[in-house]
């Protein structure tokens, strides 16, 4: 698998590039913001020195090949709005977890559903993974639409599998199973 083909993505409203740690500023924007940060994983970046040790990170999953990002880029005025990512890929079974994380003034304005659509391209199409899945907390409520819009099934629920700001919150599963695999599937039975 190869990086350069999820950082050449573009959409409608969006385009992805590469993660570079001169863009640390703009990724401070939205990864210093406590209720963006709530509910994705990554820990709150109180600084621009913790985001840059933070994109830094990130460059190293990806050179090591266990991760891939890319900066969500909006078309219009290019500023970097979010980053996307594919991960916890399992090769041999052809499946791999989606996140994806937006400043908060771009909720509900398509980009989310946009981000996760170009992803599951690139992972169906062009890096032929048999699924794609994602965890999110149930108070998640957005980005459970943004999956559900893109053709993901809600597969499970953990009770009290998060516990973010001293509270539990269950996890629910979602998972998308390519549409040329279901295909094949469906000819089998």
């Amino acid at each position: 698998m190869t990086t350069n083909l999820l950082h050449r993505m573009e959409g409608e409203k969006i385009f992805f590039k590469a993660l570079d740690i001169n863009d640390a500023p703009e990724i401070h924007c939205y990864a210093s913001d406590k209720e963006v940060s709530r509910f994705i994983g990554w820990r709150l970046m109180n600084n621009l020195d913790e985001t840059g040790q933070h994109v830094e990170e990130m460059l190293k999953r990806e050179a090591a090949g266990t991760h891939f990002y890319a900066s969500v880029v909006e078309r219009t005025n290019h500023t970097i709005i979010g980053t996307a990512m594919l991960f916890n890929i399992d090769k041999e079974a052809k499946h791999a977890e989606i996140g994806y994380v937006l400043h908060r003034d771009c909720w509900g304005r398509g980009y989310g559903t946009e981000v996760v659509e170009l992803v599951k391209k690139i992972a169906f199409e062009d890096l032929e993974l048999h699924k794609l899945h994602a965890r999110v907390a149930d108070a998640n409520a957005g980005s459970c639409r943004i999956l559900e819009k893109n053709g993901f099934v809600l597969e499970g629920r953990l009770k009290d599998y998060y516990f973010i700001e001293e509270r539990y919150y269950d996890g629910l599963f979602y998972g998308c199973i390519s549409s040329e695999n279901k295909i094949l599937l469906n000819i089998k039975t």
